[in-house]
């Protein structure tokens, strides 16, 4: 029997090849859009779980109210909390620090060795202690797990990295240089396996041991610096609140409250007193921190459970349209079934049989669409790691892979064939052989309902797309109060040392260059580019003020005309005037924050160093427009890492190519390494124009699925006014007025759709532009522009079956009927 009902599926299959190839090729669409969704999901939520007692490893997070009362959360700890909390707290079995600052020399470095004097660049340094490895047990391939960063400067790299530098065999024991310091060579301790790509510390290649001097005098023991990321693994049963609660009182009351004091800052304690410690998960780092406040460093993969939740909402939708598109073309297709199903009732079939075979049908169109659509996931995945950012595999050796393609063969094969099949087989013969078949015309609320649920799905998806790109294109081109274009950043200049003045003058004599800046703090968010937090008060008020929070930058006088950074008060810095030294230029924002009218003139501290404003700057957007823009205070010093070249946009190419040949006179051991700062602008947003591709893509996918349940809508109305129509054009209808007659239903359908999708699009997309500080207003435009292409697109997809009908011979369809 079932080789009989595959045998009859099979021969109707090719019978119809054109209802068969849109079925079969929606559904596969729809699959490996699944499948790469899928996949992504996987990747997403596996992050961090391959810890030995994963469960039992946490980040700390504190949470501290702002001035507004809002509860801000960090992951920034003082450099004797994880020590001190470990001493005093039986329940913390490690407690490991790590420092991905680049303000103490992380992040961005040249390596080189002993036996090669070329100097290489590096990403992925970091400083750790030995606490971090015995917490999260990181495999180690090559020394000694428990005592690799015991010593002060020893490092521990990856095997990659070895592989790198070291190719002829073991380097524990052998020494790397840092940015060409031959008087502080690093140790070789330990080779760990490579970070997994499904890791938030995927890209630490070195980590350089925390054990020995401190970063400044005094750092180790202050508790009012704030620069590490701390990691906890607790005993097992362990009550995490009370902990929580007993290690925040202890930090406050005993440390953080009487350093403020011995401070002078009393008035910052009423605030610190709303503190709360979070112990976060180390498994939910990765897709729950877009909140919490982190170094970009430690976050550069970070991910969104938003994101996941989405994707996956998407995924299940563009599903239930193909799902929706096989019921609509079974039932399209039902008069050229309906004698079938007429004559085996009258010869003895009963309706279960004919259920099983309809079953047997859908299930064979889905093997089929699952085998096409699996093998267009596999085809479609490097480009969908491109779109993504992903380092994603396909699992064909994975055991599971095969059970979930059968099961999921069956599941929709069923599920999608289940309608079709109680509908089909409730045909009654008598009224089927006399021709009487007109059910299916008096129940289209079903088949309506569906479309309407198809095109409102593809509506909220335009809509998304249209307002995702539409706030890509305000950010790319907002007025953010510096100047990005023709910028050039050279990364690494610090190695020239003593050179590093020269190379500055010499390039300021090229006739393409305008300006020449030598600073780490630049407005953008890039590898290499220092932060750091400093309270800042009007001189003589730390004792009676709250501090305001902002940024301390170390800068030349030529930062703010090499940055068109433009001053509206005041004067630029003048490196040939020794009060200068002293000298500090704020924004605007900080301005606002001192409560000063009128800055220049006024005196302000961060509490090391009094400084006389003698300039107000317009403010300038130095991070992601998530954020308002903080206030900033820059001063004359050296931070001397890059180096910022203003050039005047003519023959870029040869200017790139003289600057590149005068840095290789100075640094012939070093290539050099430069990009330029509009391109580091626009990878801020990377992540948000990943999610606007693949939204649109998405969108489209679904779109091009809809069209085809619509198709299959108007064949099965068609059919259903067939009579009706050669009647019509008998009597003198002309082809317009019946394309006019088919057509107005589907587009009564798709408005109602529109109806339906904007107020959800609406606040889906309210909801995601809630993120950003900056942000475009939802214009009414967006909606009716979506609404036109749907209905554009459904009159497309409509007018191909009613200019069909319309042209037929009238004499054709009567003597049929």
């Amino acid at each position: 029997m079932i080789k009989n009902y595959l045998k009859i599926a099979w021969r109707n299959l090719v019978k119809h090849k054109l209802y068969s190839a849109i079925k079969i090729g929606g559904f596969a669409f729809s699959i490996a859009a699944c499948v790469l969704i899928t996949l992504f999901i996987r990747h997403e939520i596996s992050y961090d779980r391959s810890y030995p007692d994963s469960d039992r490893l946490y980040r700390a997070v504190m949470s501290i109210n702002d001035d507004k009362g809002d509860p801000r959360e960090g992951t920034s700890f003082m450099a004797p909390f994880a020590p001190t909390m470990k001493a005093n707290f039986p329940e913390i079995e490690h407690a490991g620090r790590l420092l991905p600052n680049p303000l103490f020399g992380a992040g961005s470095n040249q390596v080189s060795t002993a036996d090669n004097p070329e100097s290489l660049h590096e990403d992925g340094i970091v400083y750790a202690d030995q606490e971090l490895l015995n917490a999260l047990q990181l495999p180690m391939i090559q020394g000694d797990p428990q005592h690799a960063l015991d010593e002060p400067n020893t490092v521990v790299l990856t095997a990659t990295k070895a592989g790198k530098y070291f190719p002829d065999g073991n380097p524990v024991g052998k020494v790397i240089y840092l940015n060409d310091n031959k008087e502080k060579p690093y140790t070789i301790k330990g080779v760990l396996e490579d970070i997994p790509s499904n890791s938030h510390l995927y890209g630490f290649d070195f980590f350089l041991s925390l054990a020995g001097e401190p970063f400044y005098p005094g750092e180790q023991t202050n508790w009012l610096a704030t620069n590490y990321v701390t990691y906890f693994k607790v005993k097992s049963g362990t009550d995490l609140n009370q902990l929580a609660k007993k290690m925040v009182s202890s930090v406050m009351d005993t440390y953080y409250i009487p350093a403020l004091q011995g401070a002078g800052m009393q008035v910052a304690i009423a605030r610190v007193k709303s503190a709360k410690l979070i112990f976060q998960p180390v498994s939910d780092i990765h897709l729950h921190s877009h909140e919490i406040a982190d170094y970009d460093v430690t976050t550069r993969n970070s991910g969104d459970i938003r994101f996941v939740w989405l994707f996956g909402g998407v995924a299940g939708f563009i599903l239930l349209i193909a799902c929706v598109n096989f019921i609509n073309l079974s039932t399209a297709k039902s008069a050229s079934r309906a004698k079938e199903i007429g004559l085996r009732k009258v010869v003895g079939s009963y309706r279960s049989g004919l259920i099983r075979q309809f079953l047997t049908e859908s299930t064979l169109y889905s093997l089929l669409s699952i085998a096409l659509g699996v093998l267009l996931a596999w085809l479609s995945l490097p480009l969908f790691n491109q779109l993504a950012n992903k380092q994603l595999v396909f699992p064909w050796d994975n055991l599971w892979l095969a059970p979930i393609i059968g099961l999921s063969v069956i599941i929709i094969g069923l599920l999608s064939g289940l309608y079709p099949a109680f509908y089909l087989s409730g045909f009654k013969p008598v009224q089927v052989l006399k021709g009487q078949l007109s059910r299916g015309a008096k129940n289209p609320l079903l088949r309506n309902g569906l479309v309407v649920f198809q095109f409102t799905t593809s509506i909220i998806l335009i809509v998304g797309t249209l307002i995702i790109n539409n706030q890509m294109q305000f950010i790319l081109n907002k007025k953010i109060g510096f100047d990005k274009d023709q910028v050039m950043v050279i990364q690494g200049t610090h190695t020239l040392g003593d050179q590093l003045q020269t190379l500055k003058d010499e390039l300021e004599k090229l006739p393409e260059v305008q300006h020449v800046t030598v600073g780490d703090y630049l407005p953008v968010q890039m590898g290499g580019v220092k932060r750091n937090g400093n309270p800042i008060w009007n001189e003589g008020r730390i004792n009676e003020d709250v501090a305001a929070q902002g940024q301390f930058w170390e800068v030349d006088d030529d930062y703010l005309p090499t940055l068109g950074i433009q001053l509206i008060d005041g004067r630029n810095f003048d490196k040939n005037r020794a009060a200068d030294a002293d000298a500090a230029i704020i924004n605007q924002r900080m301005a606002k924050l001192l409560n000063l009218e009128n800055p220049v003139g006024k005196r302000i501290t961060n509490g090391g160093k009094n400084m006389l404003v003698i300039g107000v700057v317009e403010d300038f957007n130095f991070e992601s427009m998530r954020d308002e823009v903080g206030g900033v205070v820059l001063a004359l010093g050296n931070s001397p890492t890059m180096m910022a070249v203003k050039l005047n946009g003519q023959h870029m190419a040869e200017s790139v190519a003289g600057i590149s040949a005068l840095w290789k006179e100075f640094s012939p051991n070093q290539a050099i390494r430069f990009t330029f700062l509009d391109e580091s602008y626009a990878a801020m947003y990377e992540g948000v124009q990943r999610t606007g591709t693949i939204f649109t893509c998405f969108a489209v996918l679904a779109i091009m699925i809809a069209c085809l349940g619509l198709f299959g809508l108007a064949a099965f109305t068609t059919e259903q006014r067939t009579k009706e129509i050669g009647i019509r054009k008998v009597l003198g209808a002309s082809v317009t007025g019946i394309v006019q007659l088919l057509s107005k239903d589907f587009i009564r359908l798709v408005l109602f759709a529109l109806v339906i999708a904007s107020p959800i699009a609406w606040w889906a997309m309210n909801q995601w532009l809630q993120d950003f500080a900056y942000r475009i207003e939802i214009r009414w435009w967006v909606f009716v522009l979506a609404g036109s292409a749907a209905v554009l697109i459904a009159l497309l997809t409509v007018s191909y079956q009613a200019v069909r009908a319309a042209v037929a011979n009238p004499v054709k369809s009567l003597r049929d009927e």
